[in-house]
Formats: structure tokens, sequence, C-alpha cells
């Protein structure tokens, strides 16, 4: 008899990806790349993309081709404060549907070098029989979230476009 297929859940923050890849490569993230090496491994029941909503068009053609792929794209909007800085933080968001879909998966796929993650996945495997990937940049990637996460794939040629 067949084994049955891992059920695989996506967590992808957005802004921290991009500006990750932009930093270290001047380059953007590769999702279809990541789809297809994720499918190969099992079913991808549920896949996140958390992002900034500012509503130009080159954003829009991106959040359009996350959805292609299979991604539920949630949106904040993006706050321009008075001193010039911005707020645009999915940490939370992130954190309860992870929390909410654990039980539901055998992976949790966590695209963020965020090290504020170290916590979540530590307490997400305490608590479910789960196990966690962490996909960030090298030298980007906090240390923390590395050392926590089941697996730590750093992102490199062929996920990068």
């Amino acid at each position: 008899m067949a084994q049955p297929r891992k059920r695989i859940g996506i967590f992808a923050d957005v802004q921290n990806i991009y500006y990750c890849c932009r930093e270290r490569y001047q380059r953007q993230f590769n999702y279809r790349s990541l789809w297809q090496q994720l499918s190969a491994q099992g079913d991808i029941c549920h896949a996140f993309a958390y992002a900034i909503h500012r509503g130009d068009a080159g954003q829009l053609k991106f959040q359009n081709a996350l959805k292609s792929l299979g991604f539920t794209v949630k949106l904040k909007p993006f706050i321009q404060r008075a001193d010039g800085s911005a707020k645009g933080d999915w940490d939370v968001g992130i954190t309860i549907d992870v929390l909410e879909y654990a039980s539901q998966l055998d992976e949790i796929v966590l695209l963020s070098g965020d090290g504020d993650f170290d916590m979540l996945l530590a307490r997400v495997q305490q608590r479910h029989p789960v196990h966690t990937q962490v996909y960030g940049v090298p030298g980007l990637t906090a240390q923390s979230v590395i050392d926590v996460a089941g697996a730590y794939h750093p992102i490199v040629e062929d996920l990068l476009l």
C-alpha cells in the first residue's frame, strides 16, 4: 500500500524574501521553482503569501502570478509614517495562520529569515507532529530560526529568477 503524501503548508513572508534577495543577489525569488520542488515532496494543502498592498501595476501582476500558482495572497495596506518610515509587518498574521493550520499539516514551510519566528517554530514543533522547513537568504537569515527549524534551505541559484 502506498504511503500517503505529505501535507505541506507554505507561509511566505513576501517582503522579507523580496528585500533579502534584492540585497544579496539583486535578483528576485522564484516562487514557481519553489512550488515545483515542494509539490514533488507532497501535496501543498495551504499556501499563503503575505504582502503589502501599494496598488501599483507591477505589484498587482506579481500578486496575480502568485495566485495562479496556488497561493492565497494576504495583503495589508502600505503605511507611510510622518517620519518617513514605513510599516507593513505580517509577523502576527503569519504566526496566527501557522498555529491555526499546523494540526492539518505534516510539513510547515516558512519563507523568511526573520528571527522573530524562532519561538513560533519551536512551539509548533512541541505541540504538533509536524516538520518545519525554513527558506532564507544565506547571511540574512537569523541563526536562531535556522537552529530551531527542522531543516534550513538557503535561497541560492535554483530559487532565483
